[in-house]
């Protein structure tokens, strides 16, 4: 276990004592409680919205029209054109595993 020492304004201090003491636990146990919580933030996965997903399925709608009208030509240039998106950093290899499996 690591020991860490942090300056804090004394109404910062005075409100974590505070939340602590209505969460029944010590300020340490909260302080690590909530560090963990938000760093935890930080690889969870977010949902896109309604309106995200609705633009995403048109779009692709729209790339699955142009290539059924198109010549090989056509369809190597639409698919050139279009606009390649790196997943989030969260999303790594073995997130991405965890998700197949859960689909299939």
């Amino acid at each position: 276990m690591s020991r860490l020492t942090l300056r804090l304004p004394d109404t910062l201090h005075q409100q974590l004592i505070h939340i602590a003491d209505s969460e029944g636990v010590s300020l340490n146990q909260y302080i690590v409680y909530a560090l963990t919580r938000q760093s935890s933030t930080a690889y969870t996965v977010q949902p896109t919205s309604t309106e995200d997903r609705n633009q995403q399925n048109q779009d692709f709608a729209n790339l699955l029209q142009k290539l059924s009208e198109g010549s090989s030509t056509e369809i190597e240039t639409v698919l050139a054109d279009r606009e390649i998106v790196a997943p989030e950093k969260e999303l790594t290899p073995e997130i991405i595993a965890r998700f197949k499996r859960r689909i299939l």
